[in-house]
């Protein structure tokens, strides 16, 4: 599940990329640049896919965190004594 960070993080991403898209929309469809609509709607979705998928060096504190909170057990020790 998402945290509130990458939620934040995708928030600022799509503020980039939806205007990027309505305009290679218009482009496309409105005023017939086909090459201008499509390189603007192929960076809108590389702006999203980018933010998604890539891991920068500023993110690896958050991701080995990921990984160490992920593999302690939420499970108490059935030793009995």
């Amino acid at each position: 599940m998402a945290g509130i960070i990458d939620t934040v993080k995708l928030a600022g991403v799509l503020v980039l990329a939806i205007p990027a898209a309505l305009a290679g929309l218009e482009f496309l469809f409105v005023r017939g640049e086909a090459l201008t609509g499509g390189i603007l709607l192929v960076l809108a979705v590389a702006l999203v896919a980018v933010q998604r998928y890539l891991t920068l060096p500023g993110d690896l504190p958050g991701v080995l965190a990921k990984r160490v909170a992920g593999g302690a057990s939420d499970e108490p020790d059935e030793r009995t004594d």
